[in-house]
């Protein structure tokens, strides 16, 4: 049974740091990708980023870009969002999901529980 656990939400002011986990456990993930979605109150959910498991390969939503970073380590089976410059407008639940890299974009099959990002203006 595949799951997520995304850890490392919090409330913080803006133009601080963040970094959230994704602790991924229950198959091997090799052509996989990770994904970052979110979704604020009153919105629907939208892409943030991903990485593919194997070879790292990174895309980012526009309005992330240049702010946030994607990583993993494959040791931990863990991927990471690493969010700077944060906004009062990255306030959001965030959502890790997993997908095979042949189903993308659509593909994420398993998701996490979210966890909660607050900033403060």
């Amino acid at each position: 049974q595949v799951q997520l656990v995304e850890s490392g939400g919090g409330l913080v002011q803006a133009g601080d740091s963040l970094r959230l986990s994704c602790a991924a456990s229950g198959r091997t993930f090799s052509n996989y990708a990770m994904g970052w979605f979110r979704q604020a109150p009153g919105k629907e959910r939208e892409f943030v980023a991903a990485i593919t498991w194997t070879l790292g390969l990174t895309t980012f939503a526009d309005s992330v870009k240049g702010r946030f970073t994607v990583s993993r380590d494959k040791t931990k089976n863990t991927a990471y969002l690493q969010m700077n410059t944060l906004k009062p407008d990255d306030t959001a639940i965030y959502y890790c999901a997993a997908g095979a890299i042949a189903t993308m974009p659509d593909g994420f099959e398993y998701w996490g529980q979210g966890t909660q990002v607050t900033v403060s203006s």
